[in-house]
């Protein structure tokens, strides 16, 4: 599964549990730029 393919997956579940738990949204934004943040910084980790 492609980065490409699994971003809209990502995005549809963090936007239900926010709507679930609106106390989530911190901790889903954080999460969301360690993770970009560090795909940007070692791109081979992906494979």
């Amino acid at each position: 599964m492609n980065t490409i393919a699994l971003a809209p997956l990502v995005s549809l579940i963090a936007g239900i549990l926010i709507l679930i738990m609106p106390r989530l949204l911190n901790y889903i934004v954080a999460f969301y730029l360690i993770i970009v943040g560090l795909i940007g910084l070692f791109p081979n980790l992906l494979g």
